[in-house]
């Protein structure tokens, strides 16, 4: 994935799973495991370089989220 629009990070930061899942399959054409590979590495991208940006804590990720 080369860019990826900004609306991902802002929906990764908003603790939002499915929207930025569907929004990286729509505009790369990945699977579903793809496009949840896509928001993880984001997520930990995000995590190193934005940590203040975040309202929840790292144990929260993804949870109750079922692919």
């Amino acid at each position: 994935m080369t860019v990826l629009p900004a609306s991902v990070d802002r929906d990764i930061l908003d603790h939002q799973i499915m929207h930025p899942v569907r929004t990286i399959r729509e505009a790369f054409g990945c699977s579903i495991p793809g496009a949840i590979d896509g928001v993880s590495a984001r997520y930990e991208v995000l995590r190193r370089e934005r940590p203040d940006d975040f309202t929840y804590p790292h144990e929260e990720f993804g949870r109750g989220f079922h692919s």
